[in-house]
């Protein structure tokens, strides 16, 4: 972390801290969030965390998640302008654009606040007084843990807080299958374990507590709207809003099926494209080396990690996103064909 020693001056004297996420969290930016504040509450500090958004019911287990405040709860919304506000320091994390908290980007920016901003993705604004940055981290709880860590503070660390940490590091490598899952990683694990974590229990409340409808939603996306383009080695799903509508979707429900492309022999890329009333979403993976954040970053106003991406397009509609995500694959031919798997 820059000016490590500035910062731990900072922190050693309570103080009013805002923690937020990006928009729609994940198990890494929710798990990050209440993972730092269990640590910094140790440390005699004021913690509120407000995310900019709902997030999935298979995360309401994390400890103090019932703290949480959604800033798209309107009835809250002038406390949580209030908090930021007044707050003494904001931490940014699992995001390195403001533009990431959407409702929230012109209240924080606008707050006299310091700014700090801990994330693993690729081109950060200059927007916070302190960061810790690290795209080869393989998930900003990875850097959550190693920055508690750096500040001497590991007797702080209980199960409580490793629980939210070990959430971020399994689902962000993918049960720790992705390229980034280093030797470092599992040795933070490794540490983890030894404090007590049940890191069984984590993976089954994360992965095995879904509901029949959204088995159903899963195996009609599957089985209906999968379509495979060989010539490319490239799978892709889409999701209108009415088939949303129909399963009863909620928050979480799409999460991880564009995993599912991946699994096809030969394919290379996988993609999800999703009619949302806001925006047409959509979610990219890869394998080895094809960099699917050049793509989302250069076509479809997103970015992320090389092997893991989102982005979105406006305006245009679903029907026409496919037809432009299909028209920009054979500037991508050749190196989708020359990916060894």
């Amino acid at each position: 972390m820059q000016n490590l020693e500035a910062f731990r001056e900072l922190i050693n004297t309570p103080k009013k801290i805002v923690i937020t996420t990006h928009f729609k969290p994940d198990a890494d930016a929710l798990g990050s969030a209440l993972g730092l504040a269990g640590y910094l509450r140790k440390k005699g500090h004021h913690i509120t965390v407000i995310t900019p958004s709902d997030y999935p019911k298979f995360l309401f287990w994390m400890p103090n998640n019932e703290e949480v405040i959604n800033y798209e709860d309107y009835k809250l919304r002038g406390k949580s302008n209030k908090l930021i506000a007044e707050a003494d320091i904001i931490f940014c994390l699992d995001f390195s654009a403001l533009s990431r908290i959407e409702a929230m980007a012109d209240p924080v920016k606008q707050s006299d606040a310091i700014k700090v901003m801990i994330d693993h993705h690729t081109f950060p604004e200059d927007f916070a007084q302190f960061s810790y940055h690290d795209t080869k981290a393989a998930a900003t709880a990875q850097l959550i843990f190693q920055l508690i860590v750096l500040l001497g503070d590991e007797s702080l660390l209980d199960v409580a807080i490793c629980e939210c940490l070990y959430a971020g590091i399994m689902t962000d490598t993918g049960s720790f299958r992705h390229p980034s899952t280093t030797p470092a990683v599992h040795r933070i694990v490794a540490d983890i374990m030894e404090i007590g974590v049940n890191t069984n229990l984590i993976h089954r409340r994360i992965y095995d507590s879904t509901t029949a409808e959204r088995l159903n939603f899963l195996g009609y996306v599957l089985s209906e709207k999968l379509v495979i383009l060989p010539e490319y080695r490239v799978a892709y799903f889409t999701v209108t809003e009415e088939e949303l509508k129909r399963f009863n979707s909620q928050t979480g429900d799409t999460e991880g099926i564009v995993n599912y492309g991946l699994q096809i022999e030969g394919v290379v890329m996988s993609v999800i494209i999703v009619d949302r009333p806001e925006a047409v979403k959509m979610s990219f993976r890869s394998v080895e080396e094809f960099a699917v954040n050049q793509i989302a970053s250069k076509y479809f106003s997103g970015g992320g990690h090389k092997n893991a991406s989102g982005g979105k397009t406006s305006g245009i509609g679903l029907e026409a996103t496919v037809e432009k995500f299909i028209g920009i694959l054979p500037e991508y031919q050749a190196e989708l064909l020359a990916v060894p798997i």
